[in-house]
């Protein structure tokens, strides 16, 4: 069953990578996230390179208002992640749109899970499924330094 939230009238989802305006979300990102703040642009490209791309746009201008990228092997794991809502539209339910939208996009892959990290978003995801990790102490990160 599809469940996924409705956008707002006026608004759309697209997969095409090639619609995703780069200049406008590496600057939401490098700017105005905690989680990839000072990210350089080459960094930014690299990573979108190697992602599944997603957005919202008004429908009437094309402007994208929200963006999201996963990580993925197609078969059994995803990663979601820099998820991000512009602040003009933030409380509509775009951002949950959006995620439901990626969320039933990556359904037919069959994947065993699909991981996020939020600092300050865990109603969002919530409402969508998603939860703290069964048994965290089963995983594991190594971090460059």
């Amino acid at each position: 069953m599809n469940d996924t939230p409705r956008l707002p009238d006026g608004y759309e989802f697209s997969a095409d990578t090639g619609r995703v305006d780069v200049d406008r979300v590496h600057r939401w990102l490098s700017t105005d996230s905690y989680w990839a703040a000072g990210r350089p642009r080459e960094t930014h490209e690299r990573a979108m390179a190697s992602s599944l791309n997603f957005g919202i746009y008004e429908t009437a201008s094309g402007r994208q208002v929200a963006y999201a990228r996963v990580v993925t092997d197609q078969a059994l794991f995803a990663w979601l992640a820099d998820v991000y809502v512009d602040p003009s539209v933030r409380g509509k339910g775009v951002g949950t749109a959006l995620v439901g939208s990626v969320r039933e996009h990556l359904r037919p892959y069959g994947l065993r899970r699909v991981l996020l990290a939020t600092q300050d978003a865990h109603g969002v995801y919530g409402k969508l499924g998603f939860g703290p990790l069964e048994r965290p102490e089963h995983w594991m990160a190594f971090h460059f330094e």
